[in-house]
């Protein structure tokens, strides 16, 4: 894995670019794309010469990005080879975990095995969505001591296989909500071993019991609930149907008031990548990974900007203080510093 700096000759040069640029334009060039502004909103989230850095590349898709406060660094997954890798300041990239997502001793023939959405416990234990294994599972290991030694929390539904868990998130009272698309079987949706005949969405009580929220999306991905709780938001990974779905979460964790949160079908008909992950930040502001790179909502959905890219972007997550936002972006890994 080749080492890199923290700002590569092409975030160089794009800066030099950016400081000829005029603050009140639409869009301020950055380090490796453009942020383009549709309200005025955004410029109390983003600085106006706020820069999209590169801090890690030459993986091969890359998903998962999770930032460990205790240990200051950033964990994210590399899907094809079955890995994990951390990201530091101090020494960059290194890798942190194999095999991440298949653990099986018959070499695989999925071209996405490995793990996907990473997320912490309240005891501080790794959760992975495994693609390879079926399964959402927690690393029975300490954080900066990493084992490809896992437990499972859920791998079936009613008797059956799950089908590829993708991404997950955790309520306060430990309760768990996860997508299962079937993008982590060899045959993707037509695969034979595919045992459930729908893509769901998953709740996973503290004590074990799976309920099935919904089979109704074609291609459920990323996930995540309001500060509040009180809202899950879905993202569908359909070209026909790149949609954000909004659900009301009620007091015995079911869904209702199925509702498009936005359609971004036509976007997708002309950009590269659809609804994947996402994350709220504190104040309820809403990042989307989409077409075209980062969605950004404010908490009653007003579109106010995007993070532009050319490659899709799969997902993204914040520090600690959410002053920074991290983005998988195909085989590299971005870093965009907010304001708050």
């Amino acid at each position: 894995m080749k080492k890199i700096s923290l700002i590569t000759p092409l975030v160089a040069a794009a800066l030099l670019f950016s400081g000829c640029q005029s603050k009140n334009e639409t869009e301020v060039a950055a380090s490796f794309g453009t942020i383009e502004r549709l309200d005025e909103a955004l410029n109390s989230i983003i600085d106006e010469d706020a820069v999209i850095e590169v801090i890690a590349e030459e993986h091969v898709w890359t998903e998962g990005p999770l930032w460990i406060p205790q240990h200051n660094m950033l964990l994210f997954s590399d899907i094809p080879p079955n890995k994990i890798y951390k990201w530091t300041e101090e020494k960059g990239v290194e890798e942190y975990l194999t095999p991440s997502g298949y653990t099986g001793s018959v070499p695989s023939t999925s071209p996405e095995q490995g793990s996907n959405g990473l997320i912490l416990r309240s005891d501080n234990k790794l959760v992975l969505c495994q693609h390879g294994d079926r399964r959402v599972s927690v690393m029975d290991a300490p954080l900066d001591q990493p084992a490809a030694s896992f437990i499972t929390i859920v791998h079936e539904y009613e008797g059956r296989k799950l089908n590829s868990p993708n991404d997950a998130t955790f309520a306060s009272d430990g309760d768990l909500f996860f997508t299962d698309p079937p993008y982590g079987l060899p045959g993707n949706v037509d695969d034979p071993t595919k045992e459930i005949p729908f893509q769901g969405v998953y709740h996973v009580s503290a004590d074990g019991v799976v309920t099935l929220l919904t089979d109704s999306l074609t291609r459920p991905n990323g996930i995540a609930l309001t500060p509040d709780e009180k809202t899950l938001v879905v993202a569908n990974s359909d070209s026909d149907k790149a949609i954000w779905y909004a659900f009301d979460v009620t007091p015995d964790d079911s869904l209702t008031n199925a509702r498009v949160f936005y359609d971004a079908t036509p976007a997708a008909k002309t950009e590269r990548g659809l609804p994947d992950g996402l994350k709220f930040d504190g104040n309820g502001n809403l990042f989307a990974t989409g077409p075209g790179g980062v969605w950004i909502f404010d908490p009653s959905g007003k579109l106010l900007g995007k993070i532009k890219v050319d490659d899709p972007t799969s997902n993204c997550a914040f520090s600690e203080d959410d002053k920074t936002l991290f983005i998988t972006n195909d085989d590299r890994v971005l870093r965009v510093r907010l304001r708050k």
